[in-house]
């Protein structure tokens, strides 16, 4: 029984996608739920799974194609299959694969051999031994590299590429200089972020406030309480985000100009603060969203905030995760920023940039004090939000965290 391999509905949001990865090949065993292909959308990775106990029969679209919504890609096989089958009829994307198996067997190479080949990008295949029986020596390997750098040619891009190397990956090498370039096409995520950043540049009137903030209140709370606050909700961590988390619900309470944002020549006033939290992934930047924060403790806040942060690595956000949202926090202090100009994220209006926190000596009573203290940054569109209004909500975050009992009495 064939059962046809169909991309997921995609949401109104996401016109198609691209094939990413296939994780089998045809006639390769698949459990049932097991991956066997992800396709990359402008937001998220989407997994597809196998339908049934089988195997792949028949791939119809190779890494790279696009895709549409409920697209068919490929053929399943339902049954068992033995795991010494042959591949069924194999598409283009395995021809290289089958081209490199009637290839004579690799040289026999020591493991310091293979590592230097490998750093190198030498072609193993080509080598030819001068050790014991044929095997390829740590000598043989550098003269191999030596060679090539002392003559330089284009003709060994072109070999690489014959003996399959993928595509992606082709080196562009100067005949002259022996100087390595890497050449690889732009993930869509990747694209649709470039897309985001320039239309946020270029449709709006973005400004930057700065402040900066005592955190010594804070981090003596978080001190004092860490252990119980993580016994006491099941493991979760006592972090800083939860806090500005809650002074920035405070301060959209108080600002809600700053919680709007445009459509068209209409303003949107939200009546809820569903706030996005900047995560850093291998393949970009990804905003998830707290939803009603309004109604969120510290260890909700956290708890969600982890979730989020470990599904953003795995590539498990799901589009209805980052959709939306009314303000954001992104924290470049992670990395050590020590100030910067966080860019918005439409159609919201504003945006709140945390910073690496840096004991520095501070005037406090008429008193040189070393405090740990972090500048805060909050861009704006100035197209609705004037600078006093962002100054004064900047002012309420920076208040609320330097006491902290005003969050819970709301004053």
């Amino acid at each position: 029984m064939t059962i046809e391999i169909k991309a997921p509905q995609f949401p109104e949001s996401i016109a198609d996608g691209s094939i990413a990865t296939w994780h089998k090949k045809p006639g390769e065993p698949v459990k049932r739920d097991e991956l066997i292909v992800d396709i990359e959308t402008d937001k998220v990775v989407m997994e597809v799974v196998a339908p049934a106990d089988g195997s792949i029969q028949e791939i119809l679209k190779n890494e790279g194609d696009v895709v549409l919504s409920q697209e068919t890609i490929g053929i399943f096989a339902e049954g068992e299959v033995k795991k010494d089958a042959p591949p069924a009829t194999a598409p283009a994307i395995t021809a290289v694969a089958a081209a490199k198996t009637s290839k004579e067997e690799e040289p026999i190479l020591s493991p310091a051999a293979r590592k230097i080949a490998l750093e190198n990008n030498i072609d193993i295949a080509e080598l030819t031994g001068t050790g014991k029986d044929g095997r390829v020596t740590k000598e043989d390997v550098v003269k191999a590299v030596e060679q090539r750098k002392a003559s330089p040619s284009v003709s060994q891009v072109t070999t690489r590429k014959q003996a399959g190397d993928d595509m992606t990956d082709i080196l562009s090498e100067a005949v002259q200089s022996g100087r390595v370039e890497r050449r690889v096409p732009m993930t869509r995520m990747r694209a649709r972020i470039a897309e985001r950043l320039l239309e946020a540049s270029q449709g709006t009137a973005m400004l930057t406030t700065f402040n900066e903030v005592n955190m010594q209140p804070v981090m003596e709370l978080r001190s004092k309480y860490k252990e119980l606050f993580e016994k006491t909700h099941s493991g979760t961590r006592l972090g800083f985000m939860s806090f500005f988390v809650r002074a920035s619900v405070e301060a959209l309470k108080r600002f809600p100009v700053v919680n709007a944002s445009i459509d068209g020549s209409d303003i949107v006033y939200h009546g809820y603060q569903d706030i996005g939290v900047a995560v850093s992934t291998e393949k970009g930047l990804v905003v998830p969203v707290l939803r009603d924060t309004d109604y969120m403790s510290l260890a909700d806040m956290e708890a969600k905030i982890r979730e989020y942060g470990i599904k953003a690595r795995d590539g498990k956000l799901g589009i209805e995760e980052m959709q939306g949202g009314t303000f954001t926090i992104t924290n470049g202090g992670v990395f050590g920023s020590l100030l910067s100009t966080p860019i918005l994220n439409p159609p919201q209006t504003a945006i709140l940039g945390m910073h690496k926190i840096q004991e520095r000596p501070m005037a406090v009573n008429g008193e040189v004090k070393i405090l740990p203290m972090m500048y805060l940054a909050l861009s704006y569109d100035h197209r609705l939000i004037d600078g006093k209004d962002a100054v004064q909500f900047l002012v309420a975050i920076k208040e609320l965290l330097e006491d902290p009992a005003r969050i819970l009495l709301e004053v």
